[in-house]
C-alpha cells in the first residue's frame, strides 16, 4: 500500500505543477481573475495533499488500516474539491457541460480532506510511544 500512496503523491506533485503553470499562463488571458484565483486554490490544495501523501506512504507510525483510510479520503478529496474547483474556473470555455450544477461536491471534497486528517490525527494519538 505505501508504494501505491508514494506513486499517487508523486502523481499528484507532478500534475499540480503541471496544472499551475498551465493556469498561471494559458488560462491568465481567458478567464477572469477572480477565476484565476480559485484555480489557484485547486491546485494548491491539490500539492498540500500530494504532500500529505508523501508522509503518509513513507512513515511508521500509523498503521496500514489508516493508511488505506488516508490514502482514499485524500484521493476523494482530491477528485472532488480540486477537480471541481477546476471545473468551475474553467466553466466559461466549455460548452458541452455546465460544472455549477456540481458545484455542490467542492464542500464534500473538503469533508474528506478534514476526516483524512482526523484519521491521521486519531492513528497517531493511538500509537504506543517507541522507547
Amino acid at each position: 500500500m505505501s508504494k501505491k500512496i508514494l506513486i499517487s503523491a508523486g502523481v499528484l506533485g507532478i500534475t499540480s505543477i503541471i496544472l499551475g503553470a498551465f493556469g498561471a499562463h494559458a488560462l491568465k488571458a481567458l478567464i477572469e481573475s477572480d477565476a484565476q484565483l480559485s484555480f489557484e486554490i485547486g491546485v494548491r490544495y491539490q500539492m498540500y495533499h500530494a504532500l500529505f501523501l508523501l508522509f503518509v506512504g513513507t512513515t511508521a507510525f500509523i498503521s496500514d488500516k489508516a493508511k488505506k483510510i488516508i490514502y482514499y479520503l485524500t484521493i476523494l478529496g482530491v477528485i472532488l474539491f480540486s477537480g471541481s474547483i477546476y471545473g468551475l474556473a474553467t466553466n466559461n470555455l466549455f460548452s458541452g457541460f455546465d460544472f455549477k450544477s456540481i458545484g455542490f461536491i467542492t464542500p464534500i471534497g473538503g469533508l474528506c480532506f478534514i476526516v483524512s486528517w482526523g484519521v491521521l490525527f486519531v492513528s497517531l494519538i493511538k500509537t504506543k510511544p517507541n522507547y
